[in-house]
């Protein structure tokens, strides 16, 4: 113990009365990422909502969430649903050039585990030659919809993404219902029919009987901060990078709503409330970086 001592600090956790042992020496590197969706971008409806231009909302939410990252000095990463990139196409390019980086949320906000493997890679071509065509990069990132691949139900998927150049996936949620349950909650590199590809998963925190979503949706407004700050300090006590995600929808507490049963319509939306406060602390606190970044540094 006298060695641990040497090597560590001792940081006093508020959360259940003990301490947490932070390394002096690790990279305490986290990522904000953000699922650049609308508010009527919801899995798993029977028909698709028309909606009015006038009250799509993602713009002015992402130029909050910019204003946001610019004031702190941080670098995000945007994964961008392909049919918003092509309705809306100074998006990518504002926010490119701001030194964010841009990886691909698939094109049509459908279920991966609903597509053939032939629409799949239709999606992740057409998202990521828009992407190309708007910030001048390909992606290198990929997130599902609703964490809707997994190495149980879409196995093909991750052979996909390697082979069309992808680095890393983040979609794998170790949560129940809507992830893989007993998944891995630090970062791992995959082995695959074309290469390798690292899988990134959100922050998670482990619970007696199932893991806590505290590193996005609901539960980054939900649960109490010295909770998620915890779980942020005991990831970077592994070496691991505390990944966060949120929606644009997040930034404004009383934008519009889809009119769905009360269960999904938390489960889509959460609670009447901002984030904006909750990530603010964030920033101020931790220091974070792109996904790509990261895995540069693995590579």
């Amino acid at each position: 113990m006298a060695t641990l001592r040497q090597r560590c600090q001792l940081t006093c956790a508020e959360s259940m009365g003990y301490f947490v042992l932070v390394s002096s020496s690790m990279p305490r590197l986290n990522s904000l990422t953000i699922d650049v969706e609308d508010w009527y971008h919801v899995c798993g409806l029977a028909k698709e909502p028309v909606v009015r231009q006038s009250e799509w909302r993602v713009e002015q939410n992402i130029d909050r969430l910019l204003s946001l990252l610019a004031r702190h000095g941080v670098k995000a990463t945007f994964f961008v649903l392909g049919c918003v990139a092509e309705s809306i196409p100074s998006l990518v390019p504002r926010i490119s050039a701001e030194g964010h980086e841009i990886a691909s949320h698939g094109f049509s906000h459908r279920l991966v585990y609903t597509l053939t493997e032939d629409e799949f890679r239709e999606e992740i071509r057409r998202t990521g030659s828009i992407i190309s065509s708007q910030s001048g990069e390909p992606p290198v990132g990929f997130r599902a919809p609703q964490w809707s691949l997994s190495r149980r139900r879409t196995p093909w998927a991750f052979d996909i993404l390697a082979q069309e150049g992808y680095l890393y996936d983040s979609s794998c949620t170790p949560l129940p219902f809507i992830g893989e349950p007993g998944g891995d909650i630090s970062p791992h590199k995959l082995g695959t029919l074309n290469g390798p590809l690292w899988e990134i998963p959100p922050l998670v925190t482990a619970a007696p009987l199932i893991n806590l979503p505290t590193g996005g949706g609901w539960g980054l407004r939900i649960f109490p901060m010295w909770l998620i700050e915890r779980s942020v300090k005991l990831a970077n006590i592994k070496g691991d990078p505390a990944v966060f995600y949120l929606h644009p929808r997040e930034m404004e507490a009383d934008g519009p709503r889809l009119g769905l049963s009360a269960i999904a319509s938390f489960a889509a939306y959460g609670p009447r409330s901002d984030v904006t406060s909750r990530v603010e602390q964030l920033l101020e606190r931790y220091q974070f970086t792109t996904l790509r970044n990261l895995v540069k540094t693995w590579q």
